[in-house]
C-alpha cells in the first residue's frame, strides 16, 4: 500500500506532530470527503506500508524527525513544490530564499533521489508571462539541480472556487513555456517530465510522467509492486493507486490555485477542530460513523535482481 501525505493539505509543514502520532499508534482514520459520517480506518505498520510519498512546500517542522520515520522501517521520498511565484499568490509560503535552503537541506539529509522537484502549477497572465516564468524557473534551476534528479511540471488547471481563470494557459503558451523550460533544463542536465497534462511535450522532450511513481518506489524500495493506475486521479494522471490520509480544506499555505481549499471560512473552521492526538486529521470521531478498512496488501511481488 502506498500512502499519500497529502494531495490535500500540507502535512509537513501543518500536521507534523499528528503524523508521528498516527504511525505511533499504527492507524489513521479517513473521512469519505461526500460524507464525513464514514471513516476509512487504514492500517500505518511497516508490513502493509511499502512507501510513504510527503507533499510539502515546507517540510520544517519534519526535518529533524524524519530518523523516527527510517528507524520504524517505512520507506519515503518527497515531493517538493517550489514555483516562481511570491506571497502574492502563495500567501503563507515562506520567502523563496527560504523555500530553496530547505529543499538544500532536505536534500542533503535524505538524497537527491528522493526529494522531487514541482515547478507547479504554471500561472500566465500580464504579470507572470512566458518570459518572466523562464527567468524564475532558471533563478531555481540553478539553486536546485545539484538537490534533486528530477523537476516535474504542470499548468494551472480551473476550478470553480479558485481565479485560476486568470491565470490559465492556451496552447501556445504552454509550448512557449516549455520550451523555455526545456532550454533552460537541459543546461543543467534536469530531466523534465510533465504531470497530469494532455498536452503531448515528448518533442521539447518533456514526457508525461507521474507523481506517486512505480518505478521510483521500486527502485527506492527494492521490490517490484503490482499497482495499477490510480482510478481517482484525472484520466491524464499517470500515478498508480495510493491512499491518501489528508483532508480538504485544512491547509494554511494560502496558494490562491489550490483545489484543495474551497474557502476561508471552512479552512478556519477545520483548522479549529484539529487535534494532534485525534485519529483524525481534523476533529473527533463521534462514534456513530461507519468505519470500513480501507487498507490494502502490501504491493510487493519479489526482490528487484541485479540483472533487471
Amino acid at each position: 500500500m502506498i500512502i499519500s501525505a497529502s494531495r490535500r493539505t500540507d502535512i509537513p509543514c501543518y500536521y507534523t506532530e499528528w503524523f508521528f502520532n498516527r504511525l505511533k499508534d499504527g492507524s489513521v482514520l479517513v473521512p469519505n470527503p461526500r460524507n464525513t459520517n464514514r471513516l476509512g480506518r487504514v492500517e500505518l505498520s511497516p508490513e502493509h506500508v511499502d512507501c510513504i510519498v510527503f507533499w510539502t512546500k515546507n517540510p520544517a517542522p519534519m526535518l529533524e524527525r524524519l530518523p523516527l520515520i527510517d528507524g520504524m522501517g517505512y520507506s519515503y521520498y518527497f515531493e517538493f513544490t517550489v514555483t516562481a511565484y511570491g506571497r502574492e499568490i502563495e500567501r503563507n509560503v515562506p520567502e523563496k530564499s527560504a523555500v530553496v535552503d530547505m529543499f538544500k537541506r532536505l536534500s542533503d539529509k535524505i538524497g537527491p533521489g528522493r526529494v522531487d522537484w514541482r515547478f507547479d502549477p504554471i500561472l500566465i497572465n500580464e504579470r507572470f508571462s512566458a518570459s518572466w516564468i523562464a527567468e524564475q524557473y532558471e533563478i531555481l534551476c540553478g539553486q536546485l539541480h545539484e538537490y534533486t534528479e528530477r523537476c516535474i511540471i504542470s499548468f494551472v488547471d480551473e476550478y470553480s472556487h479558485t481565479r485560476n481563470k486568470n491565470f490559465l494557459l492556451n496552447r501556445n503558451d504552454m509550448l512557449e513555456t516549455a520550451r523555455h523550460i526545456t532550454a533552460i533544463a537541459g543546461q543543467y542536465r534536469l530531466p523534465v517530465f510533465s504531470c497530469a497534462e494532455e498536452i503531448n511535450l515528448g518533442s521539447l522532450g518533456i514526457e508525461h510522467s507521474a507523481c506517486i511513481d512505480r518505478k521510483k518506489i521500486e527502485g527506492l524500495i527494492g521490490a517490484h509492486i503490482t499497482a495499477k493506475k490510480d482510478p481517482g486521479q484525472r484520466p491524464s494522471c499517470g500515478c498508480i493507486e495510493s491512499v491518501d490520509i489528508g483532508g480538504y480544506d485544512t491547509c494554511g499555505n494560502g496558494c490562491a490555485y489550490c483545489y484543495a481549499v474551497t474557502g476561508e471560512n471552512a479552512l478556519q473552521r477545520r483548522l479549529v477542530q484539529h487535534d494532534p492526538k485525534s485519529p483524525l486529521l481534523t476533529g473527533r470521531p463521534k462514534g456513530t460513523e461507519i468505519v470500513t478498512d480501507r487498507t490494502t496488501p502490501t504491493l510487493k511481488t519479489d526482490q528487484i535482481s541485479l540483472f533487471d
